[in-house]
């Protein structure tokens, strides 16, 4: 019977080629659910806070309607951070690992102080990440014809006026600390308030960030 089989197979097609091909297969499969497992764990809140860095940053989200939702649906760190499917999730962790690198080599942004100076950079890249990419992350929860809202006018507003622009044209600062658009970011401001809200002499926030 299995002779039977074999020969209606091309000649090329030996036992060890069959071996070969049933070996890769599995192989295939076993690296795909080793991705989609290393996606997954790698974009849950618990494993981004193991850098103290990003347990600043978690504990604004916390407070934020995409943590306590009225709907129950909450938004973990890789839901707005991590694009959609494994392999463009894949790569954006591997993108990412340049933030581990600045963890250990740049500057201490263990650091409350270190960490909230450096936060307007931080998030003028997220934001430009998400236009890059039209905020499909955003869109991952969020459809956009079907956004009422409580307004009378803000279903009308997400169909008639939103040509050319992606979410965070409109919606920032919905998560993380508040930090200006770019366009109107001032440092000498930013610096001064920093220092306010920690206690610090003036101008020693311009002494932290040349270091």
């Amino acid at each position: 019977m299995s002779k039977r089989r074999f020969t209606l197979l091309p000649e090329f097609v030996t036992r060890h080629v069959l071996f070969a091909m049933a070996f890769g297969g599995v192989a295939g499969i076993g690296f795909m659910v080793f991705l989609i497992e290393f996606d997954h764990h790698t974009s849950t809140e618990s494993f981004c806070t193991t850098c103290h860095s990003m347990e600043i940053s978690a504990e604004a989200y916390r407070e934020s309607s995409h943590y306590q939702p009225e709907s129950g649906v909450r938004a973990s760190c890789g839901d707005c951070h991590v694009s959609p499917g494994v392999f463009a999730a894949t790569w954006d962790h591997f993108i990412g690992s340049k933030d581990l690198f600045n963890q250990i080599f740049g500057p201490d942004y263990d650091d409350p102080v270190i960490n909230a100076l450096h936060l307007p950079e931080a998030a003028f890249s997220a934001r430009e990440w998400f236009r890059k990419n039209d905020s499909r992350t955003c869109r991952r929860c969020h459809a956009q014809e079907a956004i009422v809202g409580k307004r009378a006018d803000t279903l009308a507003i997400h169909q008639e006026e939103t040509d050319g622009k992606t979410c965070v044209d409109c919606h920032i600062n919905l998560v993380h600390r508040k930090v200006p658009e770019q366009a109107t970011f001032k440092r000498e401001a930013w610096n001064r308030m920093i220092e306010k809200e920690f206690g610090l002499e003036p101008g020693k926030a311009d002494e932290l960030l040349a270091e």
